[in-house]
């Protein structure tokens, strides 16, 4: 079976030159995708501010904690028991990722160079 020349085909044909990359065209700055990283901002900045969400969660808990004993009507015991869970889950975790974070740097140094 032979195909022959048709307007449908050719279009076909020119549309896919058009979407598909030239192979042997160099790549261009804007044709470049950041990975993983689509924040731009380094891996100190986003350290620190998981910190500072942690160190807000633990202020607030207390905060609620205190309102609560000074007998602050508009504070219930649930809502300083879920903000106290919230701190201590967060702490949990920021000491996990920082003891990762220590054991990865022992095994890089321990690399033979």
């Amino acid at each position: 079976m032979q195909i022959s020349s048709n307007p449908f085909l050719q279009e076909m044909q020119s549309l896919r030159g058009e979407i598909s990359p030239n192979l042997g065209s160099p790549i261009q700055a804007d044709m470049i995708q950041k990975v993983g990283n689509t924040s731009g901002a380094d891996f100190g900045q986003l350290l620190s501010q998981a910190v500072g969400g942690v160190a807000d969660l633990q202020s607030n808990s207390a905060n609620l904690a205190t309102r609560l004993e000074m007998g602050d009507s508009t504070v219930t015991l649930s809502d300083t028991v879920i903000a106290r869970e919230k701190a201590g889950v967060a702490f949990e975790a920021t000491v996990q990722v920082r003891n990762k974070l220590v054991e990865a740097y022992k095994e890089i140094m321990s690399m033979p160079v």
